[in-house]
């Protein structure tokens, strides 16, 4: 059975054009990784909880932030690994040097025997949507282009080479 994830895509508008908050992964593993590395912040549902609460739960736990506002339910995606994602974008704003994320314990060196705790997060960052599409990984990019849909629906301006 295919593994369920929710997540929040945060998004702000700065001299018309949007941002999206994304997240880098933590730990060793991602350390060099750059573009096609960050995220939304999201994790997995526990059975039996609402998509949409779990989302709101692991963007708190992975960035310190409260998610506040309308939500808008955005596509699911399917990943490659068969991992479904749901996700809601919600405007709002949030200072990326303010990030405090939760830890996960792994062992380092591998076969070492130590285990070392890790930030799930190391870091947050606003992007504009063209530079967002370079640093999402891959399977999360149809999440940035149904908030430019969204947008434009809204009648707000999305940034210049949005899909």
């Amino acid at each position: 059975m295919a593994k369920t994830s929710a997540g929040l895509l945060m998004y702000r508008v700065r001299d018309g054009a949007p941002e999206v908050l994304l997240v880098h992964p933590g730990g060793p593993l991602w350390a060099a990784k750059d573009e096609g590395a960050w995220s939304i912040p999201k994790g997995v549902v526990l059975p039996g909880e609402d998509t949409l609460a779990a989302a709101r739960r692991e963007f708190a736990e992975e960035t310190g932030f409260v998610a506040e506002g309308r939500f808008l339910p955005l596509t699911p995606l399917r990943q490659p690994s068969g991992k479904v994602i749901h996700a809601w974008a919600f405007e709002g704003d949030a200072d990326p040097a303010q990030l405090r994320s939760n830890l996960f314990s792994l062992e380092w060196p591998p076969k070492s025997g130590r285990h070392q705790p890790f930030p799930e997060v190391d870091r947050a960052g606003w992007f504009p949507l063209a530079a967002a599409r370079r640093k999402i990984i891959p399977g999360q990019g149809g999440f940035l282009a149904e908030l430019v849909a969204l947008l434009d629906r809204a009648g707000r301006q999305p940034d210049p080479g949005s899909p």
